[in-house]
């Protein structure tokens, strides 16, 4: 579990857990298991479903995955915040980490995660025992401001 969930007090309750094959395909099917565990009107599931795609696609591109490593997507809630962890089998050449080049046109991802999470990070479990990239998202929506002014209709 990431460290950000980690230092929640209550036990996390489990919204789904999957093992998916190191390939492309897998991002969708990420997904498509996010969508089924916590429907369409959860009011997170757009970020939960890009951020679980964004580190499903990291996991499967940078890492040493294939066809026959398998990728572990594991989506918790505690105290109003969502964590997903994606563990991998690791690369031997670098680790995730946020690009600098604003306008690059892909490796976005985690700049994508670092923006719509409230923490992110990664555990790295030994040579050849992969890796965990996790982060953690707000479960709902912070309430209005109470001081901002009303909108009006004209």
């Amino acid at each position: 579990m990431g460290e950000f969930m980690k230092a929640v007090s209550a036990e996390p309750k489990l919204h789904g857990e999957v093992s998916l094959p190191g390939v492309r395909e897998s991002v969708s099917r990420a997904r498509s298991e996010v969508r089924e565990w916590f429907g369409e009107a959860h009011p997170a599931i757009d970020d939960v479903v890009l951020a679980t795609s964004e580190l499903v696609t990291n996991a499967i591109v940078h890492s040493n995955a294939d066809a026959g490593d398998l990728i572990r997507l594991t989506v918790t809630e505690a105290e109003g915040f969502i964590g997903i962890e994606v563990n991998d089998p690791g690369s031997t050449f670098s680790g995730p980490h946020v690009r600098k080049e604003a306008n690059a046109e892909d490796g976005r991802g985690l700049l994508i995660v670092r923006e719509i999470s409230l923490a992110w990070g990664v555990r790295e479990h030994g040579c050849g025992l992969g890796r965990t990239v996790w982060c953690a998202i707000r479960a709902a929506p912070l309430p209005d401001d109470p001081s901002a002014p009303e909108p009006v209709s004209g």
